[in-house]
């Protein structure tokens, strides 16, 4: 059975105005065959690429689009949206069960909607002779990686579509070098070069590093992401969030807390001998620097992974604090990094009795669809949600604080996610509260997240600087 959707019964009339500057995207859009979408999360991107497509092909200059996507948000937000902005269009959501059974010749749909995975078998699928299609790439930094199976297929795939929109609001979270592989899927490398060594070479600096000058690592030149942004300005939309919604301020609070002193000193001991005691008498230990620097945040968390695929409880005043947080605002997100933070929050809000719902990879899509429905609707006191998992494509715009227990270092994630509640639709303030514990590995994570979000900000300035209208 497959997932083609009729049209739906909404008059074209009851589709609601697009806001300025989506209008301005559109724009781009018809007159950019290939364009990059850089705009923040929460300006409504994945509207704009459906009102463009709609009008192209009213205008008989294309014929379908095809959207690749996270999988958790292909019903949730891109059906969703399709339903709501685009009535008058077919959709049909592929899945990797159905795979060609979805796409014609077998369904004839409008837009085709799948995961970014699916790219690995879509290489072998070629659109019906004649056709003109649009590709889309939502949150394409999953194709940042040239060498990926995904990343090799789609840059096959590609070159069967003359229409192609990449977006994402953080291009660059971990550097200008996730920047090449997303340029080259929509210019075949017009603009960065059509070789990743020569485009290192131009922006980074190689630097030895580790014992002995065995590692290398690749630096940021000076004005690396001015020369980025220059070079990419003539195929890049970009609007700030704060510049074109009248969303209520957000504001980030550091919440510093000191270990109990039991726990202090076995943290201590997991960084000095790279093995700490459980109050069980099992011995916990870190075989690699990268596994203990991994053990002293879990540690911090108040849960250690103990290598037979369990974990052993040290504390629990930081889940607590984050509970009693919780319970201090009417509704909330909170993020969890590891299956133990998550068991534990759960439990403490389970013997709280607050109104919960988690969602990470573990939950199928139609429940995480009851659960940001019944927390919109004022029905939960919390999301817990892992990032990896709710990064994306969510609008959770009754919650007012995003909550932290513990730091993550991808920035991506973690703009990503705070933006959950911090998108349009927000009425109230919202408050990102971050949690880190003093003297530990917490406060350098902190410090390398806010490294990468000045980086990425930088650059994300210099495109709206060089490539975006003023919005009104």
């Amino acid at each position: 059975m497959t997932n083609i959707s009729a049209p739906a019964i909404i008059s074209r009339a009851d589709v609601p105005p697009l806001y300025e500057h989506q209008e301005q995207n559109v724009q781009f859009k018809l007159t950019h065959p290939r364009m990059i979408d850089g705009s923040d999360p929460g300006t409504g991107k994945s509207r704009t690429c459906l009102e463009a497509f709609a009008r192209l092909k009213a205008a008989n200059q294309v014929d379908r689009m095809l959207v690749l996507a996270p999988l958790s948000i292909l019903r949730p937000s891109w059906g969703k949206d399709c339903t709501e902005f685009t009535p008058q269009l077919t959709y049909s959501v592929v899945t990797a069960k159905e795979k060609f059974k979805a796409l014609p010749p077998a369904v004839d749909a409008d837009i085709y909607v799948t995961n970014h995975d699916a790219v690995k078998w879509l290489k072998d699928w070629r659109p019906p002779a004649g056709e003109r299609w649009v590709l889309v790439i939502d949150e394409a930094p999953a194709f940042k990686n040239r060498t990926s199976q995904r990343s090799k297929a789609l840059a096959h795939l590609r070159q069967y579509f003359e229409w192609r929109w990449p977006m994402s609001g953080t291009l660059n979270a971990n550097g200008v070098l996730d920047t090449w592989h997303i340029a080259f899927l929509t210019d075949d490398g017009e603009r960065l070069g059509r070789q990743f060594w020569g485009f290192r070479a131009q922006v980074c600096t190689p630097v030895a590093t580790g014992p002995g000058g065995q590692y290398t690592e690749w630096q940021e030149k000076p004005h690396a992401r001015a020369i980025v942004a220059d070079r990419l300005k003539d195929i890049v939309f970009r609007v700030k969030f704060e510049d074109c919604l009248d969303v209520p301020e957000n504001v980030t609070r550091h919440l510093e807390v000191e270990l109990p002193p039991r726990m202090m000193a076995q943290y201590r001991q997991l960084l000095r001998e790279a093995a700490v005691e459980h109050e069980s008498g099992a011995m916990i230990t870190a075989i690699h620097a990268g596994a203990k620097a991994q053990k002293l945040l879990q540690l911090c968390s108040g849960a250690i992974y103990d290598g037979e695929g369990g974990y052993k409880v040290f504390d629990t005043s930081r889940t607590d604090l984050a509970l009693d947080l919780i319970e201090q605002r009417e509704q909330s997100v909170c993020a969890f990094l590891w299956k133990h933070q998550r068991d534990l929050l759960v439990e403490g809000a389970r013997q709280r009795g607050l109104r919960y719902g988690v969602i990470d990879g573990e939950t199928p899509v139609k429940e995480r669809e009851v659960l940001v429905a019944r927390f919109q609707a004022g029905d939960l006191n919390v999301i817990f949600a892992h990032p990896q998992s709710a990064a994306h494509g969510l609008t959770l715009t009754r919650g007012t604080a995003t909550i932290w227990p513990s730091p993550t270092s991808n920035a991506d994630h973690f703009q990503q996610f705070n933006r959950r509640i911090y998108r349009a639709g927000q009425k109230q303030r919202t408050e990102t509260i971050c949690i880190s514990a003093a003297d530990t590995r917490e406060k350098q994570v902190y410090e390398r997240l806010d490294g990468k979000l000045v980086k990425m900000a930088e650059l994300n300035s210099l495109l709206i600087g060089l490539t975006t209208p003023t919005i009104h």
